[in-house]
């Protein structure tokens, strides 16, 4: 009985940033600011897609569904890292760390397959042009964003549970912005063999298999993009995947450096800066990137500001 509450953990404490209070202050601003900019343009970008007929296709669908998950997987970190800033460390409760951690993973599993499905409807659009209508028709864009939103609950279901029924002992204290599975898997005691091998089983289900499905819809669009006489011809064809591929390799290549290593050799101080970068700052940036590499939004951004005026 002892030993058994020996590793009961009741609470959680967020400790990220506290080495140096006198940078507490300018981060939280910082981040505030970071936090407000994601709101404003992930916003933007979903009332931009519902109000304006020419974007009403299926890539910006899956873009508008993928803006509106940026929103969610921010509001789910950064308010709690501006907290651990303002406070100089957080306590979190076993359930809240819980609920952040079964959130975070929802949301982020979600933005993973709406990556892969962007890439699909890529494939489709330049590979088989004249069957694209026939391909994503709105029935089926509906059941590939229904399937991305169920497939994202049920991983994170499964990882949350075999994370919270880990033995936790001794320290508490977590070195980390947010209930993250790295710096938790640093707290076990005991035998966590079996969970761990679930947890990472699971993710194989999200983030390779998400990889493979875009590598493969690009190697396919590349052979495509070659086949075409023209430069030009190739250029332009390229430039309607050009954002997404941008969005892509700074989402992935930061989960990839963050989950696919040895968690053993990570550096606290590196992992906060990668954590910062895809849980605050991509999802700031992918409505900058959509707006400023695709024409189409650019004129219905530049139709609603000169209708603005006009009011």
């Amino acid at each position: 009985m002892a030993e058994k509450n020996l590793t009961l953990v009741a609470e959680f404490l967020l400790i990220a940033f506290t080495d140096r209070p006198e940078r507490a202050l300018p981060l939280f601003f910082l981040f505030l600011f970071i936090y407000l900019i994601t709101l404003l343009g992930n916003l933007g970008m979903v009332i931009l897609i519902r109000v304006d007929r020419r974007l009403h296709t299926p890539m910006y669908f899956l873009l508008s569904h993928l803006s509106f998950m940026d929103i969610c997987y921010s509001s789910v970190t950064v308010p709690q890292m501006m907290a651990v800033l303002l406070e100089l460390g957080a306590a979190l409760s076993y359930t809240r760390c819980a609920a952040q951690f079964f959130l975070f993973t929802f949301f982020g599993a979600i933005d993973c397959y709406l990556l892969a499905l962007m890439a699909y409807d890529r494939y489709a659009a330049v590979c088989h042009p004249l069957l694209y209508v026939t391909i994503m028709t709105q029935k089926a864009r509906l059941g590939f964003v229904a399937g991305a939103y169920v497939a994202g609950l049920f991983s994170a279901l499964v990882r949350t549970v075999s994370a919270f029924t880990l033995s936790f002992c001794g320290n508490n204290e977590i070195d980390f912005i947010f209930c993250d599975l790295p710096p938790l898997l640093k707290l076990t005691c005991g035998d966590s063999y079996t969970q761990e091998v679930v947890i990472i089983v699971f993710a194989i289900f999200v983030l390779p298999a998400c990889m493979v499905v875009i590598l493969v819809s690009y190697l396919f669009i590349i052979v495509a993009i070659l086949k075409i006489p023209s430069a030009g011809g190739r250029a332009k064809t390229f430039s309607t995947c050009a954002s997404h591929l941008t969005t892509v390799s700074l989402f992935f290549g930061t989960l990839i450096f963050m989950y696919l290593r040895d968690n053993s050799s990570q550096s606290s101080e590196k992992d906060r800066v990668v954590s910062v970068f895809y849980t605050a700052v991509i999802p700031m940036l992918n409505p900058l990137i959509y707006s400023l590499r695709n024409k189409e939004v650019k004129e219905a951004l530049k139709k609603v500001l000169n209708r603005a005026k006009l009011h």
